[in-house]
């Protein structure tokens, strides 16, 4: 088990986009509740927080936003350039797949995936 720190969760998130079908950019560091509803993209979770055993921890958190009404090109863009982000991004240990808000609240979806890992 562990805590989250409390002022509240030390979350940073960032957003990356294709651009031009070929490059990969940071498009904003926001919160998930702003992906685009109708395309994909990936997002970056470094969330820190604390340990059972009271030691400062963090964990990066990879998630493929995907949703159903993306159109199939761009879900196909966007699953064929994964693995390479993925393997740029160097200490990444949690990968979500995701079609739906729900499927990234965090409470009921990051949280028990995070404590997997712990």
């Amino acid at each position: 088990m562990f805590k989250l720190q409390q002022e509240p969760f030390k979350l940073r998130y960032f957003v990356y986009e294709i651009k031009d079908k070929k490059t990969i950019v940071i498009e904003k560091q926001g919160a998930l509740e702003e992906l685009p509803e109708h395309d994909c993209r990936y997002v970056l979770i470094d969330l820190e927080f604390e340990s059972a055993d009271g030691r400062p921890t963090s964990k990066l958190v990879f998630i493929a936003w995907n949703p159903d009404t993306a159109k199939i090109r761009s879900k196909m863009l966007y699953s064929g350039s994964k693995e390479a982000l993925k393997s740029a991004l160097n200490g990444v240990g949690i990968h979500i797949n995701a079609t739906d808000l729900s499927e990234l609240d965090f409470e009921t979806a990051i949280l028990p995936a995070v404590k997997k890992f712990t």
